[in-house]
């Protein structure tokens, strides 16, 4: 990193660093060795992976075998993984119990619901809520084991955090959801804000579809900036931390270095303008 950007406090008491490295839609187990490689090196001490990935078990040995040579041990890095849609319900604990198998790193750091409906039920679906409930009960038994040392959730809405706050014996640690200027989530931020919940980002980068935006462009070229480090830096700027991903090692370093410069207000304002609820990945607001 640009410089050692303070982390973000977990209502656990645990620290999570603000930039993250994603590892959606990586496969390949070379291609996970390359990128977590070159993630380590830009100074990258967390990294978000999900069962949905299927890459739990390339990330985990590629940090077995790369932490030694960067000088680092397990309680270096932040791992992140998420329970998959096939498994909300009754199979939450075989599932969670198979990630960290996967992984491999003794326990994860934090363990996510990745979505609040159930693979191969309508999002109307009655039994949505009760399958929920039952998968963060999970959640909550392996966090009081110490296998999960923060639980959290993602691509909930206002609707489904409410409800959870109402049933849960652990407040969830992270809402992990998309998060760019054209989607600003405010309401779903105040009530993260509400209830001590992180509210993080994913899609910080509208899956590059504001790359070509003229606000954007614009912004980066007053800065010297590449637009991809504009957009993260306007989220980490409010506090909002990000997991970028990339197989390119100058576009990895690159990601990384956004600490050493600070947008105005007016273009935090200019940028943040943009809002107009357009998503780039799922519409979780339908799901009971």
């Amino acid at each position: 990193m640009s410089s050692s950007p303070a982390p973000v406090l977990l209502n656990n008491g645990a620290s999570m660093p603000i930039v993250g490295f994603g590892t959606c839609k990586l496969e390949d187990p070379e291609e996970v060795y390359r990128a977590v490689d070159a993630a380590l090196t830009s100074g990258y001490r967390a990294f978000d992976s999900a069962d949905a990935y299927e890459n739990e078990a390339q990330l985990g040995r590629s940090l077995r075998e790369l932490l030694p040579k960067h000088g680092l041990t397990r309680e270096d890095v932040f791992i992140t993984s998420k329970l998959s849609p096939k498994n909300q319900g009754e199979g939450a604990m075989e599932a969670a119990l198979h990630s960290l198998s996967q992984l491999d790193l003794g326990y994860i750091d934090l363990y996510l619901i990745h979505w609040p409906g159930t693979q191969g039920l309508p999002v109307s679906d009655q039994r949505n809520p009760g399958n929920r409930a039952q998968s963060w009960a999970t959640l909550e038994e392996l966090h009081a084991q110490g296998k999960l040392k923060a639980i959290g959730v993602s691509n909930y809405t206002e609707a489904h955090l409410r409800e959870l706050m109402q049933s849960c014996k652990v407040r969830p640690a992270v809402l992990q959801v998309e998060f760019h200027p054209r989607l600003c989530q405010k309401e779903l931020r105040s009530v993260c804000e509400e209830y001590g919940v992180c509210f993080q980002a994913y899609a910080s980068l509208e899956r590059g579809k504001l790359f070509t935006d003229p606000v954007v462009m614009e912004v980066a070229k007053k800065y010297d900036r590449t637009t991809s480090q504009v957009l993260l830096r306007w989220a980490v700027q409010q506090g909002v931390p990000v997991i970028p991903k990339s197989l390119n090692p100058d576009r990895i370093k690159e990601n990384a270095k956004i600490f050493d410069f600070t947008l105005s207000d007016s273009d935090m304002d200019r940028l943040s303008a943009l809002d107009r609820g357009e998503r780039c990945c799922w519409d979780p607001s339908e799901v009971l």
